[in-house]
Parts: structure tokens; C-alpha cells; sequence
């Protein structure tokens, strides 16, 4: 009952106040008795059907004919069956977010709930929460190691752009490495073929540039001839340490990192804990606001040929009833 409460509309119920001077002539007429009855010359040819007189031809014929013509002024005022949905355009930003799959990720170093978590777990828990923040943005997502792969081509359906989030896994790609100047290269390639006001990349990393064919700053530099902003996030704490050579060390090139951000006029962070993680993906949202147009559309069913044709059946039957049975002479 509440669902059709929530649908069922009249369009245009000004016509029910014509029920108001038909009730009148009902209350009007109701004393008259038989001679009332409404007369249909158009079937005076069936009268010779119709031999014996019944007394309660009116009790049935009439009402008949009132309840037609109620219903179709019920028709005039157009019932129709609505549903309405919320919809947005988009806000015409455009998002590549770039995500290191490295087997450095693994590192541990991370800290939620008062349990140890690793790097690549936490960086998909604020991006998931990023997404779900801007419903009215296109974002798309490139992994990479030794070399990127789109996971995610640019998009609006946020729902498998999560579940894409939620399927990285450390290892997937075959070379490893960190080839951050080709992961840029390829966001930047896939923002470029898009028709936005806004262009952003956001690169999360725990590692310098040690593979792929394109420098860092190359591809931040080529970024920025296409208006590309790209924002990184350096991820890690002091504590954790990769070996290279048994010397242990924090490999990410914090000094690359802000001059890639510089270059392009975008912004740099180093989330050492999961709060200043989600701090620095919270700036972003901040800085790079969404602006979308939201509007409700309204989808009409019309009822009323429904209504029109309940009307007619009941002025034929009453009709026929009329013919058939004509009310008692006076």
C-alpha cells in the first residue's frame, strides 16, 4: 500500500472538483424517482426487447450511469503511475589514480585498530573511502610495478572501479620493479584522450623510479604540456625499510616525488600513518572540488485510457440495463 501511495499521481486534479456539481444534480434528481432514468434514443430500437418493466431497473441502471460518469472525470484529471530518480551530470573531473603493487607494499608498517596492517592494504582503504567521497567524478586506475596496466579505464561506475580497488593483489604483475615515470606516462595517455575541464593524477608510492623507459620528471614535464595536475603520496614510515645490498634503507626519492607535483602545479605528501594517509587524500579532495549538476527525473505511466475505458463499459452496461429493464412508468 505504501509503494502505491509513493507512485500513484494525478496530474492534473483540478478536473475532480467537477464531481462536485455532479453529486449536486445526483442529490437533485435522487427524489424524482423514476422518471430520472436517463434515456438513450440512440437504442430505442431495443425497446421491443425489453416486454416486462422491472421495478428495480433503476436500482441498477442508474447508478450505473453516475458511476461512469465519476469515473471519467477521474480520467480527466490523469491518474499516472511515477517513478523519480535522482540523477547528476558529471563534474567534469577527471581522475587517474596511480597505485604501486610493488612487493615493497608488503611491509607491515601500517597501524588500524591497534593491529598491524600492510602499506597496501591501508592505501586501498583511503582510496576506496576517496571514491566513495566523489560519486560525481570519472576515475580510472593504473597498478604498476616493473611496468603499469590499466585496471580501470576512466569511468563513472564507481562500483566496479571498488571492486578493482578491492581485487589488487602484490605480484600481479610479472615484472617487478617501480616504474613510476611509465605508470605516469600511461595515466597521463588515458587522461588525455578525455574531454575535461580538470585533469588529476594521484600517485601512490612507497619506491623510486628504478625501471620503465621514462624518467620521472619526463613524464611530469609531459604532464604538464597536457594540463595534467599530478598530486603524489609517498607512503611508508621511517621504520620501514626495505634491503638492498644487506644496507637497509627507505627507498622512495622524496625529492622526485615533490618535483613531480611542483611541475605540474599539483601537491606532494608523505603518509607515514594511516591518519596522515587519509589527511593527504582529503587535501585533494579539498583542493580539487566537485561541482555537478543534480537533478530529479520524473518517468510518467499514464492510467488514464484505464479509466476512459472502465468509463465506457460501465455507460454501456447501463445502457443495455436501461433498454433491457426500463424503469417502471409513471
Amino acid at each position: 500500500m505504501n509503494d502505491f501511495f509513493q507512485h500513484f499521481r494525478l496530474a492534473q486534479p483540478a478536473w475532480l472538483l467537477l464531481l462536485l456539481p455532479a453529486v449536486l444534480l445526483w442529490l437533485l434528481r435522487r427524489g424524482h424517482g423514476a422518471s430520472s432514468a436517463v434515456v438513450f434514443p440512440n437504442l430505442s430500437v431495443l425497446l421491443s426487447l425489453g416486454e416486462r418493466v422491472r421495478n428495480r431497473a433503476w436500482n441498477v441502471g442508474i447508478p450505473l450511469a453516475w458511476a461512469s460518469l465519476a469515473v471519467a472525470i477521474f480520467a480527466l484529471s490523469r491518474p499516472v503511475w511515477r517513478n523519480e530518480y535522482q540523477s547528476s551530470d558529471a563534474s567534469g573531473i577527471d581522475i587517474m589514480i596511480t597505485f604501486d603493487v610493488s612487493l615493497s607494499m608488503k611491509i607491515p608498517d601500517f597501524v588500524d585498530g591497534g593491529q598491524q596492517i600492510e602499506r597496501v592494504d591501508a592505501a586501498k582503504m583511503v582510496v576506496d573511502d576517496f571514491i566513495r567521497r566523489r560519486p560525481d567524478d570519472r576515475m580510472g586506475l593504473v597498478i604498476f610495478a616493473g611496468q603499469p596496466y590499466i585496471k580501470s579505464p576512466i569511468t563513472l561506475d564507481h562500483e566496479r572501479l571498488l571492486r578493482d580497488v578491492e581485487s589488487i593483489r602484490l605480484g600481479e604483475l610479472e615484472e617487478q620493479g617501480t616504474a613510476i615515470g611509465s605508470a605516469l606516462a600511461a595515466a597521463a595517455g588515458k587522461l588525455d584522450a578525455r574531454d575535461a575541464k580538470s585533469k588529476i593524477i594521484i600517485l601512490i608510492t612507497d619506491g623510486a623510479s628504478n625501471s620503465g623507459k621514462i624518467a620521472p620528471v619526463e613524464a611530469a614535464e609531459h604532464a604538464k604540456t597536457l594540463g595534467i595536475k599530478i598530486y603524489t603520496v609517498a607512503i611508508g614510515t621511517t621504520e620501514g625499510r626495505v634491503d638492498v645490498q644487506r644496507f637497509p634503507r627507505q627507498e622512495f626519492d622524496i625529492p622526485t616525488l615533490k618535483k613531480i607535483a611542483s611541475l605540474t602545479g599539483g601537491g606532494h605528501q608523505w603518509a607515514q600513518d594511516l591518519g596522515s594517509l587519509r589527511n593527504a587524500f582529503q587535501d585533494i579532495d579539498r583542493l580539487e572540488k566537485s561541482e555537478a549538476q543534480r537533478f530529479t527525473v520524473v518517468e510518467d505511466t499514464e492510467l488514464f485510457p484505464w479509466f476512459v475505458g472502465a468509463a465506457a463499459l460501465l455507460a454501456l452496461l447501463a445502457a443495455v440495463v436501461h433498454v433491457f429493464n426500463p424503469p417502471p412508468a409513471s
